[in-house]
């Protein structure tokens, strides 16, 4: 009788990046819905920790010290995420070492048409280039699976079809 080796599925290390201000209370959500599909990574706000104005530091920070391991970054969407220069620049540094993104419209999210949503202008890009994914909230805590599928998708593109010329964003607007 012969042995298989039957692999676990990969247990994702994420980043996620979001609105602290706004959004920590679907965060906190997300982390205990996910915790056992996912190792999550970061929940402190970066603007608190790193107190720093070089930017070029700042972004090594993030590279080493929040993204280092990560194979994706998934970026919880809400009403003011948009205007969050700290979220631009975590969606700058993933796309910069090619990892996977997905979008998750948060119930806060503002619509600006029946079917479209203000999302960060980077993450956007790359939703139209196909490179990252997007779902909604309601419907990764309906389906878990979901999001697994995204997170999946997006990180087998492994840099094709990244958009990252975008200039950052310089202050919160």
């Amino acid at each position: 009788m012969a042995l298989y080796n039957q692999q676990a599925p990969t247990r994702r290390k994420v980043f996620i990046s979001y609105h602290h201000g706004n959004d920590q209370a679907c965060y906190n959500e997300f982390s205990r819905v996910f915790h056992d599909q996912f190792e999550l990574l970061t929940d402190n706000s970066l603007e608190r920790e790193i107190d720093s104005g070089n930017f070029e530091y700042i972004m090594r920070r993030i590279r080493e010290y929040h993204l280092h391991g990560s194979s994706c970054t998934l970026v919880l969407c809400g009403a003011a995420t948009p205007r969050r220069r700290y979220v631009d620049w975590e969606i700058h540094a993933s796309l910069a070492q090619n990892m996977g993104l997905v979008g998750i419209g948060l119930p806060t999210i503002q619509w600006t048409g029946p079917n479209s949503t203000w999302k960060p202008a980077r993450l956007q890009d790359n939703i139209d280039t196909g490179y990252a994914g997007w779902t909604l909230w309601d419907q990764i805590i309906a389906n878990p699976s979901l999001l697994i599928s995204e997170i999946e998708a997006s990180v087998q593109l492994r840099g094709v079809g990244i958009s990252n010329h975008r200039p950052r964003m310089t202050r919160n607007e």
